[in-house]
């Protein structure tokens, strides 16, 4: 990431990041995180959330990668139809006023859309693409992303993608009469709207997500947008992601009275795991279903419906619930359920979370089941920071060619701390536990 600032013999002071970001239904960050890599600098996180507003707060509070957003970026605890960038924005005000926005964000909601849902689109009152626009209108910023689930890509919502392509670029669709209407645009041209795979990323969960990429036309105009490319050849297993976490619970019953037990049970787990590895090498790897958050409209977190749930039982995993991290389950004695059960152990929430290709170091607010949530509903910041920087790279180049003066002052070359290496965001293979 292109961060600099002053060296005065103590920490570095960072200065303005290269690019600017403002993200909408930010969740518990794994867009942010991703975006962040790829070398946004955020002037606002925008979560309805209180569990994932308190998440993004004590990591950018704690994190020294971070040290610029807890200067300049606004999270704002807000319904999204409320948000006012220019009333809202308060830390960042003077840099948005002074460069404009590079990238407007958004992961908007899925369950209109989702294969488990009513795919209701447009008439679901949690459907946020209309309001996402008006931001784009409000904005004006240089490029804009849409992430959402593949089920947008349906052939029942063409007409409702028509809608919003006419609204970005101008052009026709069919309303709900079915009739031809017309949309003057708003100044952009998309680049590309479709699905990227997060296994593709380093990512150990089959999680397809459809992405809406944009460009104001005075940045696009001659310059070509490359897609995404794929940055692993082969999957990354749950057996190699895992590895080390799991060993890390079963030892702490390594000595004591459940000693075989639990090295039999970590090497019967590991087994069933390397072997579903083994039988899928070519076609997919050992890797999860896509982990499912749910809502508060339902009960306890769990890892899905009945068919994900049979495919972590063939992962060696326990899908019926969420297990409690090492010290509550010490604590509270809640071992067999969480590591002994005869499905195999339950995921704690820190391991759905290296499911989906979050940082080690990044916490989460709340409650097991609220925790849980945020994980499951996330954007993988391995894909995030993909896409992130396929738009820099057209972001970078119509810079250069206009000889822009909105870069930030490039006299200072010192390079700040806060730099998160593309191999933290994604799972990275264990070492074989002894």
């Amino acid at each position: 990431m292109s961060r600099k600032g002053k060296s005065n013999g103590a920490a570095a002071t960072p200065a303005e990041p290269e690019f600017t970001s403002i993200e909408i239904c930010a969740g518990a960050g794994g867009q942010a995180v991703g975006l962040h890599e790829a070398g946004f600098g955020h002037l606002a996180l925008v979560e309805i959330d209180e569990h994932a507003v308190e998440t993004l707060n004590l990591n950018i509070n704690a994190h020294p990668r971070w040290v610029w957003e807890r200067d300049h970026c606004d999270v704002l605890s807000a319904d999204v139809n409320l948000f006012d960038p220019f009333r809202d924005v308060r830390k960042g005000e003077k840099l948005l006023n002074k460069r404009g926005l590079d990238l407007l964000a958004g992961g908007v909601p899925c369950p209109p859309f989702s294969h488990a849902g009513k795919q209701l689109g447009k008439h679901d009152e949690r459907d946020l693409f209309p309001r996402m626009l008006e931001l784009v209108e409000i904005l004006n910023p240089r490029a804009v992303m849409i992430e959402n689930v593949r089920g947008i890509m349906d052939p029942k919502f063409k007409h409702y993608r028509d809608w919003i392509i006419a609204r970005l670029q101008g052009g026709t669709y069919r309303g709900d009469d079915n009739q031809v209407a017309k949309e003057e645009g708003l100044g952009y041209s998309v680049a590309n709207w479709d699905v990227l795979e997060a296994s593709d990323f380093g990512v150990p969960q089959l999680r397809p997500r459809a992405i809406l990429v944009a460009f104001r036309n005075d940045i696009i105009k001659d310059l070509k947008y490359e897609w995404p490319t794929a940055t692993h050849e082969e999957p990354m297993s749950v057996a190699d992601s895992l590895e080390a976490s799991m060993h890390e619970r079963f030892s702490r019953y390594f000595t004591g009275d459940r000693r075989q037990q639990a090295h039999a049970s970590f090497n019967r787990w590991h087994s069933i795991a390397l072997q579903r590895d083994s039988e899928l090498k070519g076609k997919g790897g050992g890797i999860a279903p896509t982990l499912v958050g749910g809502s508060k409209k339902h009960g306890g977190a769990d890892l899905g419906p009945s068919r994900a749930k049979a495919t972590w039982k063939q992962l060696g995993i326990s899908g019926m619930g969420v297990a409690n991290d090492i010290e509550t389950c010490i604590q509270k004695q809640t071992e067999g359920r969480d590591l002994f059960g005869p499905d195999g152990p339950m995921l704690t929430v820190r391991q759905a979370a290296i499911i989906q290709g979050f940082p080690t170091e990044w916490k989460f607010s709340g409650g097991k089941t609220a925790q849980y949530r945020q994980v499951g509903n996330a954007f993988p910041p391995p894909v995030a920071a993909a896409v992130g920087k396929s738009i820099i790279e057209v972001l970078r180049s119509a810079r250069e060619r206009d000889g822009s003066l909105d870069a930030p002052d490039e006299s200072e070359s010192d390079q700040s701390q806060l730099e998160l290496p593309l191999d933290k965001l994604a799972p990275e293979p264990a070492l074989r536990a002894s």
